[in-house]
């Protein structure tokens, strides 16, 4: 039974949200993208914030330019701004494609920027390519404004003769999990365009000197062949259809999508590899095979320790739902699952990936920590899955705290976290039931040494 909970539209206030502000997602998106940079038309403090919040977690150096809004700016508008902040991108870090996103103050205002993009392409027509996405700070999250850049990027997409190629669309996940995710690509022996990929250029090798835009991200040449690929798929189930990357490449260039969950926990992995045997028209490689019994097994292994334990987790909402169809699986009662969007597609989601669960779930949309808190502390739950935001609510609670997603800002392994897959939920279940066993030792006045 699903128990769905909404934010309180009354509440004057959040405290401490469960979400981050669309701009940082589109950020992040044109990071995956060779070559590429991006322009934040606003504030100099939205680019400075975001920088910081985003090498925070992945430990890598990144600039982002912006278009300086001051006084006189936010009252006659931002045009020269943007344009000037183009130019100067463009003759400083030469990108191929420059990606330029609005910011709450921009937006407030009415700028628009895609009048002044084609304007400018008018006046130089040896300009990067501009890619221009609108995610007002004040609406939707990160998550949003992520999957709004990368449809965005697909516009770049092109028409013309057939390649046999895929289109993967994976999500705001991990650089380990898009280096896993390719690695399972290459072994299918299928060619592939992935959008984006940051899995270099936000957990790259150490440099000898420093480097503006480094090295790594999806070619502009492979982007601008999608609308030829046989087929996209993109993992996720709950996507905005309107922010859908992968139903615009349908609708624009008839390449043909798959829609399925994120792949964490053998169910939703299975239906990645099913998808994936059927495109290249080989079987599963016996290495993954052999992933998939070595996690079954483990599951034997720990099930003492965690049937009818009780978990409250919270994030992007497709993390969520791929989180807690694992937990299903396992023995662990999701008993609360709560995410800082608002979509009214949460519990559904919920119902299809653990229908079976005896005991009620919570669905909470539009939630931030105060909220899940209070529902927590009624909850009593015996660990909790989540980004380093909920490190008090952890705290407070006295429960372990298994850190996944974004930001782990109290953590060196944000990037390399691995959620995807055999092998990433197999790293899961590990950290799950060693969380667990290492709570049981404190907590006993002897401490076993031997559990």
């Amino acid at each position: 039974m699903i128990v769905t909970h909404q934010a309180e539209s009354a509440k004057a206030v959040t405290i401490n949200a469960c979400k981050l502000c669309s701009p940082l997602g589109a950020c992040l998106a044109f990071r995956g993208i060779a070559n590429s940079m991006t322009v934040l038309h606003g504030s100099q403090g939205c680019a400075t914030y975001i920088r910081r919040y985003i090498i925070s977690h992945f430990k890598e150096p990144m600039d982002i330019a912006s278009s300086s809004f001051n006084e006189s700016t936010a009252i006659f508008g931002g045009k020269d701004n943007l344009l000037t902040a183009i130019r100067n991108v463009a003759a400083q870090y030469h990108p191929e494609v420059i990606g330029v996103a609005t910011t709450c103050l921009s937006e407030t205002i009415g700028d628009d920027i895609g009048s002044y993009i084609r304007e400018y392409s008018k006046t130089d027509s040896r300009h990067p390519e501009l890619v221009a996405v609108t995610t007002p700070g004040y609406q939707g999250t990160h998550r949003d404004g992520f999957q709004e850049a990368i449809k965005a990027v697909c516009g770049l997409a092109g028409t013309g003769t057939p390649i046999d190629q895929v289109n993967l669309f994976p999500g705001f996940v991990s650089p380990a999990d898009l280096r896993y995710l390719k690695e399972i690509l290459n072994d299918f022996g299928l060619a592939f365009v992935m959008l984006p990929d940051y899995s270099e250029t936000l957990d790259g090798p150490i440099w000898s000197e420093y480097m503006a835009i480094p090295p790594g991200g999806t070619p502009l040449s492979l982007i601008q062949s999608m609308g030829r690929s046989k087929a996209s798929i993109e993992l996720g189930r709950i996507i905005n259809p309107k922010n859908s990357a992968a139903q615009s490449l349908n609708e624009r260039c008839r390449v043909p999508g798959y829609s399925i969950g994120m792949s964490v926990g053998v169910r939703e992995t299975d239906n990645l590899f099913e998808v994936l045997t059927q495109l290249s028209g080989h079987p599963i490689p016996d290495k993954y095979r052999q992933e998939r019994e070595r996690l079954i097994d483990s599951y034997i292994d720990g099930h003492k320790y965690l049937f009818g334990k009780k978990a409250v987790i919270y994030g992007e909402a497709d993390l969520v739902v791929g989180l807690a169809g694992f937990l299903a699986e396992i023995g662990v009662i999701p008993i609360l699952c709560a995410s800082g969007e608002e979509h009214g597609r949460l519990a559904a989601a919920l119902a299809e990936v653990a229908p079976d669960m005896s005991s009620p779930m919570h669905a909470y949309e539009g939630a931030d920590f105060s909220a899940i808190t209070i529902q927590a502390e009624k909850a009593k739950p015996d660990l909790i899955i989540g980004n380093s935001k909920g490190y008090a609510m952890a705290r407070q609670l006295k429960v372990p705290l298994v850190r996944v997603g974004f930001p782990v800002h109290d953590r060196i392994d944000g990037a390399r976290i691995l959620h995807l897959g055999y092998r990433g939920t197999q790293q899961l279940f590990d950290r799950i039931v060693n969380g667990l066993m290492e709570q049981q030792q404190n907590l006993s006045p002897v401490g076993y040494s031997y559990i």
